[in-house]
């Protein structure tokens, strides 16, 4: 568990920073701009980690991990509903397209959507950690950035039906490639039989 909980305090410190206009300005001016990222990344990366391979170490507990409650009935098809937004979202946030102009910040969304669903759908105790986190954060980091009126990582690109086309395809595509195959080979629980 302290894996998984030092995976998301690094993650969430770290994204943390450029919320904080502030605090992002005197690391960049301290350190410069290449190295901020450099460490940023970095250390993003070894959060991940962390909570991967915490993650993956609660589920093996059996009652080191117990279930909080159980999830209702109608959870795993919404979850499965709540995705197709998720994924078509997490694909526009990085392809200039009307959808990321009239969402503003399909990523946040995305993940937002994901953490969401997921906590539907999970009841045991490092999910409830790890979706709860990524919820919350995603709620804070939506605020935060329409407060700092944040542009995202595609800057003011303008975006067409094409891209939107393009959203939506690499969105619906990413999503059969998780329902068919990735949900399982990254989580090993398969979501089609």
């Amino acid at each position: 568990m302290l894996m998984l909980i030092g995976g998301l305090a690094l993650f969430f410190m770290v994204h943390l920073i450029p919320t904080l206009p502030k605090l992002r300005l005197r690391f960049v001016g301290s350190i410069g701009a290449g190295p901020y990222s450099g460490v940023f990344s970095l250390l993003s990366l070894l959060a991940l980690v962390l909570m991967v391979w915490g993650y993956g170490t609660m589920q093996g507990l059996g009652r080191g991990n117990p279930e909080l409650w159980m999830p209702a009935s109608w959870a795993k098809p919404a979850t499965m509903l709540l995705m197709v937004p998720a994924m078509i979202l997490l694909v526009a946030a990085y392809v200039p397209s009307r959808v990321r102009r009239v969402v503003r910040h399909p990523m946040l969304i995305s993940v937002t959507l994901w953490a969401l669903a997921h906590l539907l759908a999970n009841g045991d105790l490092a999910s409830v950690l790890l979706f709860a986190s990524f919820l919350v954060y995603g709620i804070y980091d939506w605020i935060s950035v329409n407060q700092r009126q944040a542009l995202g990582p595609l800057g003011k690109a303008q975006g067409s039906l094409v891209g939107d086309v393009a959203a939506l395809a690499g969105g619906l595509a990413l999503y059969a490639l998780m329902l068919f195959w990735g949900h399982q080979k990254l989580t090993g629980v398969p979501l089609w039989p």
